[in-house]
């Protein structure tokens, strides 16, 4: 596919059986090469609250930092569709206000917004803003945003009952406007199961390979971030390594006089 993705483009890739890719990215470069390699959906993860900023959970980044990854990523991608993380406590306490940060993400660059958990007040909120005009991806099952009234990085969805109430959550987001809904360290059978009983595309963060699409923190795929490493996660690269070796030989270069040459001065 070479044309801009959007929303009615992985909904098509849904109802063919055929699955599409998500990477994050939080700058200008990568961004562009992620684009360039064909995947179709680039995230701008609240995730990188840990991976670029340092921070031990997503809590501690708000909405002005969002905006300046968020313009940096859009400059970076013409074909994928772009979606923004929207962070903690920017959605979570008035309609009117989760319509206004959100649609700041629109104007700096997004094409839609992804929100995490359900609640009534979660689903007036994703038919707000779809009515204002700006896509939404709904994120059930391990919601990393409530990580302390969950008690800890567990998986959901273990049994019948929890699955089916995941799966009504999903229906009711979908019934609210969501276009698709991320799952997250949801039990694989269980999210095959609510992947095959929503018309919306599902994409797998940990819930394994029936979903419509995977998603993963580019820090990990590309082997940079070395602080923790998920156990869905896939090592394709090891940026770490090589990020060491370049810095190293620049560090020798610089004092052994090697650097810089006679071409590279004026």
């Amino acid at each position: 596919m070479n044309k801009k993705v959007n929303v009615n483009t992985l909904k098509n890739l849904k109802n063919s059986g055929e699955k599409f890719s998500v990477l994050t990215a939080y700058d200008y470069s990568t961004a562009k090469y992620i684009d360039e390699a064909g995947v179709d959906v680039v995230l701008i993860g609240d995730s990188l609250a840990m991976v670029a900023l340092g921070y031990e959970t997503t809590h501690n980044i708000g909405v002005e930092e969002m905006k300046i990854f968020t313009k940096a990523v859009a400059k970076g991608v013409s074909r994928a569709l772009v979606i923004t993380d929207m962070p903690f406590l920017s959605y979570h306490t008035d309609i009117p206000s989760a319509v206004k940060n959100c649609g700041e993400m629109i104007r700096a660059g997004a094409n839609g917004v992804k929100i995490e958990g359900w609640s009534d007040y979660i689903l007036e909120v994703v038919k707000r803003l779809v009515e204002t005009g700006i896509p939404v991806m709904g994120h059930l099952g391990f919601t990393p945003q409530f990580l302390n009234t969950l008690g800890g990085y567990k998986i959901q969805g273990k049994t019948q009952e929890a699955t089916e109430e995941i799966l009504k959550q999903a229906k009711q987001l979908e019934a609210a406007g969501a276009f698709s809904i991320v799952l997250e360290m949801v039990p694989q059978e269980s999210a095959k199961y609510i992947t095959e009983n929503i018309s919306i595309p599902t994409i797998s963060c940990g819930a394994g390979g029936y979903c419509d699409a995977q998603v993963l923190v580019s820090d990990d795929v590309f082997g940079k971030y070395s602080d923790f490493t998920p156990k869905f996660a896939r090592k394709y690269g090891d940026m770490r390594a090589l990020i060491l070796e370049c810095a190293k030989k620049f560090d020798q270069d610089v004092k052994s006089g090697k650097f810089p040459s006679e071409n590279e001065v004026f």
